[in-house]
C-alpha cells in the first residue's frame, strides 16, 4: 500500500470517527427524527469506512454478498448514508412548522 492511500485512508478513519461520536452526541441530546437520521446516515458511513478498509487490508472478502459480479454489501454501505440523510431532510422538510 503506498503512502498516499495510506494518509488518505488514516484521514478518511479519524474524520470519520468525529464526526460519528458527534452524531451520537447529538442523538442522545436531540429526539428529532431528522436529525436522527442525518445522525444514522453518518453512522453508516463511518461504517462504509471500516468495511473498506477492513476489505483492503483483506480481512473481510471482496466477493462477499455477490449477484451477478456486483457485491451487493458494497452497494448497500455505499448508497445508505445519502439515502438516510435524504429521509432526514425530508422528514425535516415536510414536517409542519407553526409559523
Amino acid at each position: 500500500m503506498s503512502m498516499d492511500s495510506v494518509v488518505l485512508l488514516l484521514s478518511r478513519l479519524f474524520v470519520g470517527a468525529g464526526a460519528t461520536f458527534f452524531a451520537i452526541l447529538l442523538w442522545s441530546k436531540t429526539r428529532d427524527t431528522g436529525w436522527i437520521l442525518v445522525g444514522l446516515g453518518v453512522i453508516a458511513g463511518y461504517a462504509e469506512i471500516l468495511y473498506t478498509t477492513l476489505k483492503s487490508f483483506g480481512v473481510i472478502p471482496s466477493s462477499l454478498l455477490m449477484v451477478k459480479n456486483v457485491s451487493l454489501l458494497d452497494v448497500l454501505l455505499v448508497n445508505l448514508p445519502y439515502l438516510l440523510i435524504m429521509i432526514g431532510f425530508i422528514v425535516t422538510v415536510t414536517r409542519r412548522s407553526p409559523r
